[in-house]
């Protein structure tokens, strides 16, 4: 393949069939991006507090945030394709990420294991009204595809 022609492919429109809305398809791409962000952002926190814990209960926290990690990732995959289904576009880099997660980092040097806690605990509950915000919007559009991805 020659160079203008891999330009050209480079170039085009995603054709992507869906019979959205162009502001559906804005509306619900941009909000599954943002909404991706955060679940990368809670991913890292959630292996960040994984890999730095310590104390009593290290064995059970470090298996929860474990667990928990592994279902967060697992989450990805499926809403930035789905962003891309609907004819959007999704996440392209880490910088990409820090520019649209609502969710807080945390880069303490110790955080104790209740606080640990406590801040997935409220971390969670963010993503959660995230995405019950993301379900409204889609169930709007009347994109029961996507309505039915974030119900899980």
């Amino acid at each position: 393949m020659d160079q203008v022609a891999a330009t050209t492919i480079r170039k085009a429109p995603l054709t992507t069939p869906t019979d959205l809305g162009g502001n559906a398809r804005t509306d619900i791409a941009a909000a599954l991006t943002a909404m991706l962000a955060d679940v990368f952002t809670l991913y890292i926190k959630t292996k960040n507090f994984h890999w730095h814990l310590s104390g009593p209960h290290f064995r059970d926290f470090h298996l929860m945030f474990d667990d928990q990690g592994g279902q967060l990732i697992a989450m990805t995959d499926a809403i930035a394709e789905r962003a891309r289904k609907v004819g959007g576009m999704t996440l392209r880099s880490v910088g990409h990420i820090a520019r649209l997660q609502r969710l807080p980092d945390n880069d303490a040097d110790f955080v104790t294991p209740e606080d640990m806690l406590a801040e997935l605990k409220s971390d969670n509950e963010q993503l959660i009204r995230i995405m019950r915000e993301v379900h409204e919007l889609t169930a709007e559009h009347r994109d029961y595809a996507t309505t039915s991805l974030v119900e899980g």
